[in-house]
């Protein structure tokens, strides 16, 4: 089975110029992690995604995938 695109952090990222290895640092998580989440690995909670989202200046909404197809 195919893995889900779920999140698109690694795409917001990119947008606001920003590497995995900063949200790592802000966040206080491995690099290892932030790669597993950017990857669509592994989701973080909706906890995480508010802070990231926070980092990134975006709503939060902006780091999902929609399901308005």
């Amino acid at each position: 089975m195919s893995k889900l695109n779920l999140n698109r952090i690694k795409s917001v990222l990119a947008e606001k110029n920003k590497s995995s290895k900063d949200l790592a640092n802000y966040m206080g998580k491995t690099e290892s992690t932030v790669s597993r989440w950017c990857t669509n690995e592994v989701q973080p909670s909706i906890e995480t995604l508010y802070e990231i989202s926070k980092f990134l200046k975006v709503d939060i909404r902006e780091l999902l995938v929609s399901t308005n197809i």
